[in-house]
């Protein structure tokens, strides 16, 4: 097919707005995109010294090379990657290697930390023991607490005043869906693409410059431009109901073209309702001091469980 705005060859067909595009429109369009993002949300400001949590994964690897690209038109602002190691033997050295890869491609100043320097543990190793607990939670909820957290830690030692993710489209409304069917509106409300319902100088801001670009451009965009990254999924990330809600929710879409869309503008409304009416009380964690809604924040809950109190 040709591309339906310069009548070249065409690399994807976007079903949703019913255009075949080439190479150099699909770029344009998708740089506009996460351009649009951050402006009309207002994530970033020209002085800001911004992280890109890099995993090495394609996501992040778009992230990094598209804020490099805009960092060069504000003087003023750094950009650095951080990079979490979290101990999975099955990806550790293929994440590592891409993410150090694209950061020396683009002269991005890169930082790596692990779970094993800084927690005496790894994502393996706490999988396994938590075989023995009562009731394990999934191992993305112990990686995802621990990793945020020494991600926050090191960004805010290392003078950041944001931290960009790569969630995309996908990401965002198969969450947005998980928690509405579980009634957890108060996780809904802390979603959005500045993260969070409050502000707190231990917090350094999240941002998501690509939760309005579709998975499947995401990795395209990545590919196009020559970045290299790894395309193994975690085995630990295959969460049985993300599966079902993913699989659900691409059926629809694959029957309803920018029904995803549809989505996300639907759970943006629902956010600033939400956070109108302030769900759940912010308190402050009994054991370290840091802001949660019950009295011992998740990562404290956690340390307990696991037993990392010797080495936090």
């Amino acid at each position: 097919m040709m591309c339906s705005r310069c009548n070249k060859k065409a690399v994807i067909e976007l079903k949703y707005s019913g255009e075949f595009l080439c190479k150099s429109c699909f770029l344009e369009l998708f740089e506009k995109r996460v351009r649009r993002t951050i402006r009309v949300n207002k994530l970033l400001k020209n002085t800001d010294k911004t992280a890109v949590a890099l995993s090495g994964g394609k996501d992040s690897a778009v992230v990094l090379y598209i804020l490099n690209e805009l960092s060069k038109k504000a003087p003023r602002s750094e950009l650095i990657a951080i990079t979490i190691d979290q101990g999975i033997e099955r990806l550790q050295k293929s994440g590592l290697n891409a993410a150090k890869s694209l950061c020396k491609k683009l002269g991005v100043e890169h930082y790596i930390y692990s779970f094993w320097e800084e927690f005496g543990t790894t994502l393996d190793e706490i999988v396994e023991g938590s075989k023995k607990l009562e009731n394990p939670a999934p191992a993305c909820s112990y990686c995802g607490v621990l990793r945020r957290k020494l991600l926050n830690e090191k960004a805010r030692e290392l003078g950041v005043t944001k931290i960009a993710t790569g969630h995309n489209l996908d990401d965002e409304i198969q969450t947005a869906m998980m928690n509405f069917i579980r009634g957890d509106l108060d996780r809904i409300a802390r979603m959005g693409p500045l993260v969070g319902v409050i502000k707190d100088k231990n917090f350094i801001p999240r941002i998501k410059p690509l939760r309005e670009c579709p998975e499947n451009e995401v990795e395209l965009y990545a590919r196009l431009r020559e970045l290299k990254f790894q395309s193994v999924r975690c085995p630990y990330s295959e969460d049985a109901f993300r599966r079902t809600v993913r699989e659900v929710v691409n059926t629809i879409e694959e029957r309803h073209p920018g029904s995803k869309f549809q989505i996300l503008k639907s759970t943006d409304r629902l956010i600033k309702t939400l956070r109108k009416k302030r769900f759940g009380k912010i308190g402050k964690c009994k054991i370290c001091g840091n802001p949660t809604s019950g009295e011992i924040c998740k990562f404290c809950e956690i340390k307990g469980e696991l037993g990392l109190d010797d080495y936090l």
